[in-house]
């Protein structure tokens, strides 16, 4: 199979990633998607994928690991690509005792692929006061310039079927905008859209990774781009004050790309 042309400035020294979601039913779907994100693996060597929720659909047995999750992405696993894991509204919370999931037995922790890029997975199932709590100090202790946070239900969303999710909106955005969050990646809708900034904040949904809603984004006021005629992921890479985006269909056709610069802070003049 052909690799799919990549777009991105692939800068050794840049945070490189891809995005999925939606990911988990060991269907021939799946495994024709992941054929593509192994190809672009390729021409783009991203070191880590962000997994936006729904990582296993139905049941969750051992099996049922391999052939949802093992199976479709072996040639990513045994390269060393580490798969980091959001809870979703189906996945079972055990799963955070999964070691390929690279949660450490958390529903919610961050970590740092680079000096300059921190990375948050929220359980956005059930925003506790301990998680708000956790989510506000780690935000408000980084000192890196680009904060990311990924979890399954989207803040916003042009989709008929689920659409924005205002409470977790009104829980999250004002730590986002209070603590500079950059980019926020979700899941949930099985569809990719890009919603134009709110409030400084940049919000994907990526969450047609094994499982697809043809026709269901309505577009609107908030709606920049999006694709719900085929499944998706998404590469990404940072590099200085820029993130690269691209996003690739199951045949290996871009269907979205673009880049998202970051705002000076008053840290970058210090």
């Amino acid at each position: 199979m052909q690799p799919p042309a990549v777009k991105l400035p692939n800068q050794a020294e840049s945070t490189r990633f891809a995005v999925i979601g939606d990911t988990g039913t060991g269907g021939i779907e799946q495994h024709r998607l992941a054929q593509q994100l192994i190809a672009a693996h390729s021409r783009f060597p991203f070191e880590l994928v962000l997994m936006t929720g729904d990582n296993m659909y139905g049941t969750e047995t051992a099996q049922d690991f391999v052939n949802k999750f093992e199976a479709p992405y072996k040639p990513l696993l045994d390269a060393g690509v580490k798969f980091y894991a959001s809870l979703g509204n189906h996945d079972d919370t055990d799963q955070v005792f999964y070691e390929p999931f690279n949660m450490d037995g958390k529903r919610f922790y961050s970590f740092k692929p680079k000096a300059d890029v921190r990375v948050y997975a929220i359980d956005s199932n059930y925003m506790s006061r301990e998680q708000m709590e956790w989510l506000e100090k780690e935000l408000a202790d980084s000192t890196s310039q680009w904060k990311i946070a990924f979890f399954h239900h989207p803040p916003y969303s042009t989709g008929g079927r689920h659409g924005s999710d205002v409470q977790l909106r009104e829980a999250l955005e004002p730590l986002f905008v209070k603590h500079g969050v950059d980019v926020v990646f979700t899941g949930h809708e099985h569809f990719y859209e890009r919603l134009k900034p709110q409030q400084g904040v940049h919000y994907f949904i990526s969450g047609g990774g094994g499982k697809l809603r043809r026709g269901d984004i309505a577009g609107g006021a908030i709606h920049a781009k999006g694709f719900d005629e085929g499944y998706h992921f998404m590469l990404v890479e940072i590099a200085g004050d820029v993130m690269h985006f691209q996003v690739i269909n199951e045949v290996g056709t871009t269907v979205d790309s673009g880049a998202v610069k970051r705002p000076p802070t008053a840290a970058d003049s210090q």
